[in-house]
């Protein structure tokens, strides 16, 4: 795994934890939406006892970094940096891979599901303030929440079937089928009432 944390970044990291008063304590870095156009990558405080199962922990010299699972691939090559300036100084972190597709035929069915949603079918609804996100495979149908401009709008049985049911039997062989679970009667934010 290739992640360089600067000998400025962990100085600096060092000094917030201390203040935390929690012996043993390190950082958790992740990558919240990976591979798709709204990647962030993010750290955050771990406590001894939060790291998950999957985690892989780097052994920094101030401190232990504990890289997310599922987000290592998306953080190769990424470079965490502490840059001093006239206010202090601001930690970046560079993740060139963090937009990256990673799926491919083995992916897992819902990671599949979820990049398609991310980079196909959300982009073309956001134009009406709209939003699909898997919720579950249930027995390989994905079950899909609509939320914005989409819960309650007229066309979104049309949405549906010919947006995203279309495009993701396209991209996905595998997938039996796509359901709805939205409760649509709320029409407050419908793009067409």
């Amino acid at each position: 795994m290739n992640i360089t944390f600067t000998e400025a970044a962990q100085k600096y990291l060092a000094k917030l934890l201390e203040k935390q008063g929690v012996e043993g304590i390190g950082v958790r870095l992740f990558v919240s939406n990976p591979g798709t156009p709204h990647a962030e990558t993010c750290l955050a405080y771990c406590k001894p006892g939060e790291e998950k199962e999957e985690d892989i922990t780097l052994e920094l010299e101030y401190f232990n970094c504990h890289v997310e699972g599922p987000s290592e691939p998306f953080l190769e090559e990424a470079v965490v940096d502490f840059a001093e300036d006239k206010l202090g100084g601001q930690l970046t972190i560079k993740a060139p891979n963090a937009k990256m597709p990673m799926v491919n035929e083995d992916s897992p069915l819902d990671m599949k599901v979820s990049y398609f949603l991310q980079t196909e079918v959300n982009p073309g609804l956001a134009s009406h303030g709209g939003v699909v996100s898997l919720v579950e495979l249930d027995d390989g149908v994905a079950v899909l929440q609509f939320g914005g401009g989409c819960q309650g709008c007229a066309a979104v049985d049309m949405t549906l079937k010919d947006g995203v049911e279309k495009t993701l039997m396209e991209r996905i062989p595998e997938l039996k089928g796509v359901r709805d679970v939205t409760d649509h009667s709320n029409t407050e934010n419908a793009f067409y009432k």
